[in-house]
């Protein structure tokens, strides 16, 4: 694995727009808009390299999978905050129906550097972004700038096989809808919801789509409609299951939910049984399971523990996403118990090249590893300020 610098293609920008990724700039505090695509570098990898890491993946996702089996078999789902019976029991049945229950993608975030075993950060089971630049424009950069080299990236095939062999899943005889938020300012999840609803298309499926505030309640039926007035029977959403549950409506949700036994009128992708793998919570379970495994990093919910006075530790949010919340703390640091559910897991700080801290993004689809996305932050935590670099096998 090695950082190499480049010159931006002429004309970059409009280039990787036409691709789909509206959202080539990213505005600073300072009001400057700078590079988030940006191909002012690539990373390098050796093609053993990257089979070894999609062997990692698998095995992390086995591992999770495993995870997920143990926190419901052992009635843990208050180590998550899923305190509310209702919604316990929904993300349970969810659990033992998850055959009949489509789910398509995640993305772990790993950290790196060519020389060690790859160590998981986090699983972003549920609503994982950085999906549109991994697929294709990453790809189309690597065919102009280096043809005839590689790239791990199977993601657009494979997410078109998910749909194709999922159909069977999905309630007949009307559309599946696609939903993101219009709270959305810079449009990446309006491009990767309607990346999604193209590669659906192609699967063969009958498609719509809809913002999360246009979905409305019939009271008179019982069921949630669309803009159209038409019944919701299928819909993926890119909107976090603790929001969606937790809404003014987040009661019609769990009266309505089809969890794969016909019971109910609309069927959610991601599933609700997603809400064990995007907490992460999930990651002191999995020290407890695999201890001392090469590709975890120690991580308790009670506390740092013995990391506060040796390795240090990072202090993460159960829920959040792009680093919000996130606290680093030094080796020889005081204890610092958070007021919020927090986990703490082993400070392991992200590798620099050429001074910047990079962090890989490896996705699976349908439970198969399936593609990586890199991106570059100037601090420690990955956050809203970071860019994504593509990268080739060489």
């Amino acid at each position: 694995m090695e950082r190499r610098t480049l010159t931006p293609r002429p004309g970059w920008q409009q280039t990787v727009e036409a691709q789909g990724l509206i959202y080539p700039l990213t505005r600073h505090p300072d009001g400057s808009l700078r590079p988030y695509w940006d191909e002012s570098a690539c990373y390098v990898f050796g093609l053993e390299e990257v089979e070894a890491l999609e062997e990692t993946v698998a095995e992390l996702h086995r591992m999770c999978l495993a995870a997920a089996e143990h926190i419901v078999a052992e009635d843990r789902l208050a180590d998550l905050g899923i305190t509310d019976p209702r919604l316990a029991a929904a993300v349970t049945e969810a659990w033992h129906r998850r055959s009949e229950l489509p789910s398509v993608y995640g993305r772990f975030d790993l950290r790196y550097d060519g020389t060690g075993p790859a160590k998981l950060l986090e699983y972003n089971a549920d609503t994982p972004t950085s999906l549109v630049e991994a697929a294709s424009p990453q790809w189309f950069w690597m065919e102009e700038r280096f043809p005839g080299a590689d790239q791990w990236n199977s993601l657009h095939e494979r997410l078109v096989e998910a749909w194709r062999a999922q159909a069977a899943l999905l309630p007949p005889g009307s559309p599946l809808h696609f939903a993101h938020s219009a709270a959305d300012e810079l449009g990446e999840d309006l491009m990767t919801v309607a990346y999604l609803k193209e590669t659906a298309e192609q699967a063969g499926l009958t498609t719509d789509w809809l913002a999360m505030e246009e979905i409305g309640w019939d009271s008179l039926s019982g069921r949630f409609v669309d803009n159209r007035l038409r019944f919701i029977r299928g819909i993926f959403k890119l909107y976090p299951w603790e929001w969606l549950t937790t809404d003014a409506f987040g009661g019609h949700v769990l009266d309505t939910l089809d969890n794969g036994g016909g019971t109910g009128s609309t069927l959610w992708i991601e599933p609700a049984w997603k809400m064990l793998l995007s907490n992460k919570a999930l990651l002191p379970v999995l020290w407890e399971l695999y201890p001392d495994h090469p590709n975890l990093l120690p991580a308790y919910l009670d506390g740092p523990r013995e990391l506060a006075g040796t390795t240090g530790y990072v202090a993460k949010p159960l829920l959040g996403r792009e680093g919000e919340g996130v606290t680093v703390h030094e080796p020889g640091s005081p204890a610092v118990l958070r007021d919020d559910p927090c986990c703490y897991q082993q400070l392991a700080p992200l590798p620099a090249f050429d001074g910047n801290h990079v962090v890989l993004g490896a996705w699976v689809v349908q439970d198969e590893p399936a593609g990586l996305g890199l991106r570059e932050s100037t601090g420690l935590i990955t956050d809203e300020y970071a860019r994504f670099l593509p990268h080739v096998i060489l």
